[in-house]
């Protein structure tokens, strides 16, 4: 591997291809000093899903990524996509552009989609004066894109601080707007075809053993991975495009600003239907072949990760979420974890997509009834004194 120090440390950091080994130890390196945290997420989310606006919830969630990294003008940076919320790794020569592509971000989200978004930029440096480390390995999903893992306690410590208000992000003055290139949802939801969606969320009680912790994640990871598609909520046949008025409306916002966005919702109407008409028919459109494509959100999407703390949106057989949820339990009782899980009918998948004509476009998929942010809020419920479950 290339120097730690380097601003292309991500970019050198040897992948592991087996998501099974990512409670393997080895395969995590420490953030370089003078890298920050870049942070955010929405304020009462929950009371946004239960008003049916989830799917704003994951456009604002995934707009943190897509403005950071387009702030910046690196793509290859580390980062975790959290449902109501997203965190970037940033180098020290672009943690003043990251800043303001947050600060953007959160003003675009006041304005455009009505949540108030917290935000956070905090040195790697102070995690590690707070006696918290930050872990990051590569995780090649497919051969064109590679997700960020995070372990060591410090990307939590960082999110509880941004929570409790001790580290706060200004937001930019009204009228600000993000890049948000190719921050998109066309898709309709995905139905469960084995049985239900569930989002799982399973964190390290305080004083667990770390050994234990990697053994119970690598059993719960194997329980997942034998259902048909290792889980997976994505297949080819399970894709259907599909626009609303509302995913039109979030679309036209994130990429353009008022009095233009008309001819904004036209353009993608028009894409839409030619999207159809080639899927359709089977036709390709110069480099553009829509099988392909098709094939490369399945490869590419993101549905597991490790966030200092295992978090997975699966398509699963009722029996192999109670076994999965039993063996959590058993963990939970042995003060080893803290875990929430949330069941609905079908997953949410929201896009990042510059161009279609590169391979290397990214899927982030969450559940579609509140999803990570309802296995958290159950998973908090389950944490507090006198909790028996999750």
């Amino acid at each position: 591997m290339a120097d730690g120090s380097s601003d292309d440390f991500f970019r050198n950091l040897p992948s592991f291809s087996d998501f099974e080994d990512v409670a393997d130890a080895r395969n995590y390196h420490p953030l370089p000093d003078g890298w920050v945290l870049v942070l955010a997420d929405i304020v009462d989310s929950t009371g946004a899903i239960e008003a049916g606006r989830y799917k704003a919830v994951n456009m604002a969630g995934a707009s943190v990524i897509s403005g950071v990294l387009n702030a910046t003008g690196r793509h290859d940076l580390p980062y975790a996509f959290g449902g109501d919320g997203a965190m970037v790794a940033v180098p020290p020569s672009l943690a003043g552009a990251a800043r303001s592509g947050l600060s953007a971000v959160q003003r675009w989200s006041l304005e455009e989609l009505g949540f108030v978004m917290r935000g956070a930029v905090v040195p790697v440096a102070a995690i590690r004066d707070a006696g918290q480390e930050v872990l990051v390995a590569r995780y090649a999903a497919s051969d064109l894109v590679s997700y960020a893992m995070f372990a060591g306690g410090g990307a939590a410590w960082a999110e509880r601080r941004m929570k409790a208000g001790l580290e706060t992000n200004p937001m930019a003055p009204p009228g600000t707007r993000p890049e948000l290139v190719g921050l998109s949802c066309r898709w309709n939801p995905i139905s469960a075809r084995n049985g239900e969606i569930v989002s799982i969320i399973a964190v390290p009680a305080e004083g667990a053993s770390e050994e234990a912790f990697r053994a119970l994640i690598a059993d719960v990871v194997a329980l997942a991975a034998s259902q048909t598609r290792g889980g997976r909520p994505l297949d080819v046949e399970g894709l259907e495009l599909g626009i609303s008025r509302a995913s039109l409306d979030m679309e036209a916002r994130a990429a353009v600003p008022p009095g233009r966005r008309w001819r904004r919702k036209l353009f993608i109407a028009l894409q839409y239907v030619l999207m159809r008409v080639l899927t359709l028919f089977g036709l390709t459109l110069g480099r553009f072949d829509p099988r392909r494509y098709r094939d490369d959100i399945v490869a590419n999407s993101d549905f597991r990760k490790f966030d200092d703390g295992l978090k997975m949106t699966l398509d699963l057989e009722p029996q192999r979420i109670e076994a999965i949820e039993a063996r959590l339990e058993e963990a939970r009782l042995a003060g080893l974890c803290h875990f929430g899980l949330h069941r609905q009918a079908s997953a949410l998948m929201t896009c990042v997509v510059p161009t279609p004509l590169a391979r290397d476009h990214v899927h982030f998929i969450d559940g579609a009834a509140g999803g990570y942010a309802l296995a958290a809020s159950r998973l908090k419920s389950a944490m507090r004194p006198g909790a028996t479950a999750a």
